[in-house]
């Protein structure tokens, strides 16, 4: 599914009314009838409602749903907006239609002074007043009403947008001014900010309505975002046929664990193999062998020279990808140990935890790194890498810009993990729960994506897989343990029914 920026989202409207053809007031009709349909399905006829209208086109929506609610036998109160003497048309003739219907308890028009209502608990609140349009953060009159509203107990649904959040980039606004929707009934697909924790406050419950945009025009339109579902993955799913052997399954190579931190390893290897690599081979100290060897019989256990930490390269040439760094420590002599192997690997590759926090510690060291690579930070990670950032947005655009100097793969880790690909493309995931922010879930990540890689997956199909199939075992194991219980190992064990309902 596309994600579309404000300026697209306008520019599909155009296309929709042009082609369809559709006349804009009645796509706005229909729109309104989604809406209205959305709310009476949630909400008794016995609860007042006030709706709050800006003199846009969302706050034509909104009228057009107090006519129809009206029609209901809701009891509704109309506040229009329309300080400047200037409504859109479509937002106009909404207000004559909701005129001549007279069926609303109360309409008023609002230029100068505002006697705002009383707002209860059983109180509905429309939220009309600004939809994707806005571009700079609300001030004077209407943040005071922003304000007046969050402040109260009344339940609030936003079309499309709460007023005051910004569909993409919110670094610089004033969260004091944004609605505190309980629910937001947005228009045909989900916004970029509506996928970023800091705006979820804001957002509240989130239900996706079509109305019925042009599906020519969303096909025609390139979105710089899309969102993996269950079709774009079963796509990518490789067949394995009923004659293969372990050799044509790809061999593996994960350097993992130090002293004290087998567990990386564990999980990681467990992972690998439980994503159809045909062989695993860990390289782990010696000190860590007897717990891999006894964890994970299946895996080859390659002992480093040393007792507890990784310091010699490995030779790549018989692996078809590698992954390293979870638990691998961040001694000097690993760091060195580090950025010979990473200029020396030929084959895909896949670098997470402490290989991230070494690079991060030797900037220098990012211009050596092979094309195609993927990189699993969490956020603290990608901060340490690229700096700190103010919120997601600008995380966001530092991962992207990353993937396209590194030309490799940056996989943001969080509730929408975001795909970050070398064309700038970035690519949400839609799998994943709570349960699953919990130690040991990035190494299982790492392994999946390595084990999928040595399975013969091009890179970006090995992530947006990967990043699925993590999402989605996560999701099947909280179904069973609940998110509170779940644990890292959890996920591993939930991997084969991942992949069943996927190729199911």
């Amino acid at each position: 599914m596309k994600i579309f920026t404000t300026a697209q989202i306008h520019e599909l409207d155009k296309y929709t009314i042009e082609h369809e053809p559709i006349a804009s007031l009645n796509l706005m009709e229909r729109t309104a009838r989604a809406l209205t349909e959305a709310v009476i399905q949630e909400w008794p006829a016995t609860m007042p409602v006030v709706i709050f209208a800006g003199p846009g086109n969302n706050g034509g929506d909104a009228l057009a749903m107090a006519r129809m609610m009206s029609e209901q036998n809701y009891q509704v109160t109309v506040y229009l907006f329309n300080i400047s003497g200037q409504l859109s048309p479509d937002c106009a003739a909404n207000k004559q239609r909701l005129q001549d219907a007279r069926r609303l308890k109360n309409f008023i028009e609002v230029s100068m002074e505002f006697d705002p209502p009383v707002l209860d608990s059983n109180t509905l609140v429309i939220d009309g007043l600004f939809g994707s349009g806005l571009n700079k953060p609300l001030a004077g009159g209407f943040a005071s009403l922003v304000k007046y509203i969050n402040a109260s107990q009344a339940k609030i649904i936003s079309i499309d947008v709460p007023s005051g959040l910004m569909t993409e980039d919110n670094t610089y606004n004033v969260r004091a001014n944004i609605i505190r929707a309980t629910m937001t009934l947005t228009l045909q697909q989900p916004k970029l900010s509506f996928l970023f924790p800091e705006n979820q406050p804001f957002v509240g419950e989130l239900r996706v309505l079509d109305i019925k945009l042009s599906k020519e025009g969303m096909a025609k339109i390139e979105a710089p975002f899309s969102m993996v579902d269950a079709s774009d993955v079963r796509a990518c799913l490789l067949d394995r046929s009923p004659f293969a052997h372990k050799g044509q399954m790809g061999t593996a190579l994960l350097i993992a664990g130090s002293y004290g931190m087998a567990g990386a390893a564990v999980l990681a290897s467990k992972a690998c193999m439980r994503s159809g690599a045909g062989k695993v081979v860990v390289n782990t100290p010696r000190r860590n062998i007897p717990i891999l060897q006894t964890s994970v019989p299946e895996a080859i256990v390659r002992a480093g020279n040393e007792e507890t930490i990784f310091t010699e390269t490995v030779d790549t040439e018989d692996y078809q990808a590698v992954g390293i760094g979870p638990g691998l420590g961040q001694s000097e002599q690993t760091a060195i140990a580090l950025i010979a192997q990473l200029r020396r690997t030929q084959c895909p590759l896949v670098v997470d935890a402490d290989a991230l926090n070494i690079l991060a510690n030797h900037r220098a060291w990012m211009q050596q790194l092979p094309k195609g690579i993927i990189m699993t930070p969490h956020p603290k990670e990608l901060d340490r890498l690229e700096g700190h950032s103010a919120d997601t947005y600008e995380r966001l655009t530092k991962a992207r810009h990353l993937a396209e100097r590194l030309k490799g793969y940056v996989i943001l880790k969080g509730h929408y993990t975001a795909i970050c690909c070398p064309d700038g493309h970035i690519i949400f995931n839609s799998t994943g729960n709570a349960g699953m922010a919990t130690a040991g879930s990035g190494d299982v990540l790492t392994g999946i994506l390595t084990g999928l890689l040595a399975r013969g997956y091009k890179p970006q199909d090995a992530c947006v897989v990967g990043v699925y199939l993590h999402g989605l075992a996560g999701d099947l194991a909280a179904q069973e343990l609940g998110e509170e219980s779940l644990i890292a190992s959890d996920i591993i064990s939930h991997l084969g029914q991942a992949f069943l309902k996927l190729r199911n």
